[in-house]
């Protein structure tokens, strides 16, 4: 199948980036918001990300101005009726997500592909949402995502091998390494990336060290970008305690137990950088 145009359901951190990483990729692009306010706030993030595209040289201003005229928002999902491919990129919530692509699968057409960007979620269970469970699939995208190199390619029990070299076509148009991950919680990076996470809150808890410490440790002595809190911070407190809590729902694994720290801060409204207060203050 020719993919050609494509939906974004959601115009968030996540769907914008999507939005922007397609569009750049030189797919016209529908990026869809429940109301006229949540669709302008989307908008501007996207401009606002190629702009420092710009700024750090990444790509021409006459690259930024083609790849935002491909670009039409709505809010209706109606205005997907021509997609050939539907990303959705809704909050992690599975029956939201069951209705949303309930109605997917009545609006657009029966060759079109499903996608869904969900983190920690079951693909088959969003797929028996539909008539199609063949052609949904997940396509977790990593934040930043026009920055960010990896794309996660999820297949539910029932998903097709058309709908899977699909999905390794789109990741190498988009400049992504497309890796393969089965239909369980976590997928392969929240399933490692989870427990790591939440040990280093129980270390903290326990008096172990400072986080400063902790994160000075894991950067300089593992090599990682950014430390276990400093991580936390960027991908949200919230988000980190609904991956944490769907993934113990199903493994009743205590790894995937969210310590009490993290519970009692997101409680409190401290959820990173997107609060401006988490581990640290933004």
């Amino acid at each position: 199948m020719d993919i050609k145009q494509i939906g974004v359901v959601g115009m968030g951190l996540m769907g914008s980036g999507i939005v922007e990483s397609c569009a750049r990729a030189g797919f016209e692009v529908i990026g869809r918001e429940v109301n006229d306010e949540l669709l302008e706030r989307g908008m501007n993030s996207l401009k606002a990300s190629m702009e420092r595209g710009v700024k750090k040289g990444k790509l021409t201003q006459a690259d930024m101005d083609a790849a935002l005229a491909r670009v039409k928002g709505a809010t209706s999902l109606a205005d997907f009726t021509s997609c050939d491919l539907v990303i959705e990129a809704a909050v992690e919530n599975m029956a939201l997500k069951k209705t949303i692509f309930t109605e997917l699968d009545v609006i657009t057409r029966p060759e079109a592909i499903l996608a869904s960007n969900t983190s920690s979620l079951s693909i088959t269970e969003i797929a028996s949402a539909t008539g199609r469970p063949d052609k949904v699939v997940g396509l977790h995208f990593f934040n930043p995502v026009p920055v960010m190199p990896l794309l996660e390619v999820v297949s539910g029990l029932l998903t097709s091998q058309e709908t899977l070299d699909m999905a390794r076509w789109m990741g190498e148009r988009l400049n992504k390494q497309v890796i393969y991950a089965k239909d369980t919680p976590g997928f392969i990076v929240n399933l490692l990336l989870v427990p790591y996470l939440f040990d280093a809150v129980r270390a903290l808890e326990n008096g172990v060290a400072s986080k400063e410490d902790i994160d000075t440790g894991i950067k300089l002595g593992l090599s990682h970008p950014m430390g276990p809190f400093a991580l936390m911070d960027f991908v949200g407190l919230d988000t980190c305690l609904f991956i944490g809590d769907a993934m113990y729902q199903e493994f009743k694994d205590a790894r995937y137990a969210a310590p009490p720290l993290l519970r009692r801060m997101v409680t409190a409204g401290l959820l990173g950088r997107k609060s401006g207060r988490g581990f640290y203050s933004y």
